[in-house]
């Protein structure tokens, strides 16, 4: 099977969560609480799976400076982008509670944040892929189980709003196949590139990744409860690296 195709499929695979959280959203009503640890527990085992795969991956491959550009790019990158976007539907887009109607009913420009989220991870999925870097399940677990919480807090509020259950399938389908797209464009236009532009296009989606955590998640997590959201976020941590030691 061609490396492209590998990449759209783990691409998509990870991105599929939007529409669990979905579905979770639409039949279940989860408390903020509950939410907001998952949340937290999702920052956590982003954060190492970026430490510890995407920005180590580059070390091997390029200077400190290198890496530390990409890395910084990404994150202003990520930042300006967000920060043009930030209506009320698009700031709040992982809050597990409704923020008025404007938030409710912003299915597109829930899309649009939702898909700046997810850029720069299904970029460095791609890249890993083709470029014969190790792809582990914690890089994967980590992205599936961040977007879980998104989709499902989002849904929840556009349901109060009147959006129909099709809307949610379209919306978050959409979202998971432009991931898998995204993964195929990392893959064969950066795929077979030299080592160090490699680690570049690495380090900008971990930046980028890393900025989408302290600036949607981590706050979105913090505002619904303050209660055991560090130890939910270390166990997220703990648990990317046990399953990163599974795989060695």
């Amino acid at each position: 099977m061609p490396d492209w195709l590998v990449a759209g499929g783990w691409g998509f695979t990870a991105a599929s969560a939007l529409l669990i959280g979905s579905l979770l959203g639409w039949f279940i009503r989860f408390s903020a609480k509950v939410i907001a640890h998952v949340m937290a527990f999702g920052s956590g085992i982003l954060v190492a799976a970026l430490s510890f795969e995407l920005v180590e991956e580059a070390q091997s491959e390029a200077s400190i400076l290198w890496v530390s550009g990409g890395f910084m790019l990404g994150a202003l990158l990520f930042s300006v982008i967000n920060h043009g976007l930030n209506s009320s539907g698009v700031k709040h887009r992982k809050r597990s509670q409704a923020q008025g109607p404007a938030a409710q009913n912003t299915g597109l420009a829930i899309a649009a944040g939702t898909l700046l989220d997810g850029i720069p991870e299904s970029l460095a999925i791609g890249v890993l892929v083709a470029s014969g870097g190790k792809l582990s399940v914690a890089t994967v677990a980590a992205i599936f189980i961040s977007n879980i919480p998104e989709a499902l807090s989002s849904t929840a509020g556009m349901r109060v709003a009147g959006r129909s259950g099709w809307f949610m399938v379209r919306l978050w389908g959409g979202m998971a196949l432009l991931s898998g797209v995204f993964a195929i464009v990392g893959a064969v236009f950066f795929g077979n590139a030299p080592a160090p532009l490699k680690a570049l296009i690495t380090c900008i989606a971990a930046g980028g990744i890393f900025a989408m955590v302290v600036e949607t998640m981590i706050p979105e997590a913090f505002a619904e409860t303050h209660e055991l959201s560090g130890l939910m976020a270390a166990l997220g941590f703990v648990t990317a690296l046990a399953l990163q030691a599974l795989e060695a």
